[in-house]
């Protein structure tokens, strides 16, 4: 069993305030429900706040309890201190009849995102089915898990007996919740989970809608092994369902909780069942909403696709301080025997790609083998690039001279797809020749994730990057194409991939194996392309990203950033049409009229051609199979 102190802390530096309450009157529940809101926190880079509820008897006084609170606090903290996230222990010391009123007004003092509870700590002498009906815990300010554990989770952090999760969805308000909160129970003890969409038998579109919502969910996570659709009766449904499975995951209904309704007609006999363990999960939304607007018809803040970018945001994000011990990637590569390439797209870089060539050629081949071969590919520089590279003893090519029979465009993209055809490596990583700070990390960072892990395809690289205004330096003012037009524009229509911090960051590094199946924009639209063409082919989980600190470099005019964002824009829309088999763009989009300005002249327009054309998979190219010895 994985125990709070095997769980791996997420590696992301990028924290986000998230912020879980677990809320338990002794240590017996908080032990028991744990895991669960480790998972949790751990997926939204998050901390807990572990609440421990007192009562106070009937007539009896609040400073009665301080010693019981001061000792429940100890016990607390010597058996937290070994959680891998953020946790803090306070005390509520309440009567019964205020008691909400006190987690009420802690929700909103400590920004509470997520509240879960033990069926007990609702009110100790209520029972669970009472706790749902007189609703109180769903009146909180945030979101709520109510979990009943099974008879059978009776002792320390023992989910042993947890195998299969039921999720019963049909879309809507609490949707997303449920899924993470059903993903958190499988990853506890790595169990199943099973979707089951009971649809309306008079709506065909049904079927249709709950595929599309949940799509990225069944093909994103991993433990959801079996996706039915039933018919009928709900409630028929779910307790037919339930007799293989040992956790049941449900929303709150969006009505008001009756016990005489929602709960005898849908969960009565579920929760006669107490080898089962319950959830019930509700979302929250404010109160001060439009009245003509019901909670349905507002589309969740947690889809189920955010639970699949999260949980990849804090598996699949790394830092470069994993990889700095570069014997141990060594041994992985010769492990694996791989070999490594690093190819270098230069064009006009004689400032600094000496400085880059020394650096990376004296860490990572003379000192340490981890790269077996480093290569120019220059663009057709008219300075000194490839002198400097040839002087080093770095061989030289010219990317518009590498298979001259299929002619050549301009592009980092055309470097880069031709590039496949010059180095050897079976990984073959990537790193641009104006970094100014240039490190080793750039290079050993990007490949980790590869020999790392097996189902890594392919790295990319994210840092800070100032922008020098003036004599100074802007922290964090770089990266504007990125966040005007790439961002955006992935958010809205390519949102699995919204996770990545710099998707047009140009150091990165793939697999042969995988790269060499995938098409190539010639272009700005190069990264675009590649990270939408990877997802398509080998899913999200594919696809790693890793901190690398911060870049220095020079940044380009606004006028160049124009035309990268039309270059982007391009691709964005060419895979568009190719997803959805619409027809978007004409010839005639290709062409951008640029503003100008002289004082001879004033403002005028300057027509320009920005035209991303795409390559196909290099795999597909005779001289490539030939030098490959691959069959056509």
């Amino acid at each position: 069993m994985t125990t709070a102190k095997e769980i791996k802390p997420t590696r992301s530096s990028t924290a986000r305030a998230f912020h879980v309450l677990l809320l338990e009157t002794n240590i017996k529940e908080a032990k028991i429900l744990l895991p669960l809101a480790e998972r949790i926190a751990l997926d939204r880079q998050g901390k807990i706040t572990i609440l421990s509820v007192l009562f106070v008897p009937e007539g009896g006084q609040i400073s009665g309890v301080a010693k019981k609170a001061s000792r429940l606090r100890e016990e607390l903290k010597t058996f937290f201190e070994r959680t891998p996230i953020p946790t803090r222990i306070k005390s509520l010391v309440r009567t019964e009849e205020d008691v909400w009123e006190g987690v009420h007004e802690i929700v909103l003092e400590e920004k509470i995102q997520l509240v879960i509870a033990h069926w007990s700590a609702t009110n100790l002498d209520k029972s669970f089915r009472e706790n749902l009906s007189n609703n109180k815990i769903f009146s909180l300010p945030c979101d709520v898990a109510l979990v009943r554990p099974s008879n059978s989770i009776s002792e320390e952090e023992n989910w042993n007996s947890l195998k299969r999760v039921l999720l019963p969805v049909r879309g809507g308000a609490n949707a997303g919740l449920t899924l993470r909160l059903g993903h958190a129970l499988a990853r506890i003890e790595d169990s199943s989970i099973t979707l089951l969409h009971v649809a309306d038998p008079d709506t065909k579109e049904s079927k249709a809608r709950f595929f599309e919502e949940f799509s990225p969910a069944i093909y994103g996570l991993k433990h959801i092994t079996r996706s039915i659709t039933a018919k009928g009766e709900i409630s028929k449904a779910i307790v037919a369902e339930s007799q293989d499975h040992q956790a049941i995951a449900i929303g709150a209904p969006s009505n008001e909780i009756r016990p005489n309704v929602w709960m005898n007609s849908l969960l009565g006999e579920v929760l006669a069942d107490e080898t089962k363990t319950l959830a019930v999960v509700n979302e929250y939304f404010p109160r001060d909403l439009s009245p003509q607007i019901s909670r349905e018809s507002i589309k969740s803040r947690d889809r189920p696709l955010a639970v699949v970018v999260d949980k990849w945001f804090a598996e699949n994000t790394y830092h470069t301080r994993e990889f700095m011990d570069i014997e141990r990637l060594v041994q992985l590569k010769e492990d694996q025997q791989v070999s490594i390439s690093l190819a270098l797209p230069a064009l006009n870089e004689e400032q600094t790609v000496g400085n880059v060539i020394r650096t990376v050629q004296s860490a990572l081949m003379d000192q340490v083998p981890l790269l077996d071969e480093m290569v120019l590919i220059d663009s057709g520089s008219e300075d000194k690039t490839r002198e400097i590279a040839a002087d080093l003893g770095i061989p030289v090519y010219i990317h518009q001279e590498i298979l001259p029979e299929h002619g050549a465009y301009h592009g980092k993209g055309e470097a880069l797809w031709k590039s496949l055809y010059a180095v050897n490596g079976d990984i073959i990583a990537w790193i641009d020749t104006d970094i100014k700070n240039i490190d080793p990390r750039f290079v050993y960072g990007i490949l980790g994730p590869l020999l790392d892990s097996p189902n890594i395809r392919y790295a990319k690289g994210f840092y800070r990057r100032p922008l020098r205004q003036g004599n100074k330096m802007v922290a964090g003012g770089g990266g504007r194409v990125t966040e005007i037009t790439a961002r955006p524009f992935i958010n809205m229509f390519f949102p699995e991939l919204s996770g990545l911090i710099q998707p047009l960051s140009g150091e990165y590094a793939g697999k042969r194996s995988a790269l060499e199946k995938l098409p190539f924009f010639t272009g700005y639209g190069v990264e675009t392309g590649l990270l939408i063409d990877l997802l398509d082919e080998y899913g999200l989980e594919g696809i790693a990203q890793v901190d690398l600190l911060e870049r220095i470099h020079h940044n380009q005019p606004l006028p160049s950033l124009s035309k990268m964002s039309f270059a982007i824009m391009q691709v964005v829309f060419s895979r568009l049409e190719k997803r959805h088999k619409l027809h978007l763009l004409e010839q005639s989009d290709l062409t951008m009229n640029l503003v100008r300005y002289s004082k001879r002249r004033g403002y005028f327009l300057d027509q320009e051609e920005i035209l991303e054309h795409e390559r196909q998979p290099m795999i597909t190219i005779p001289e490539y199979q030939e030098k490959r010895s691959l069959e056509p």
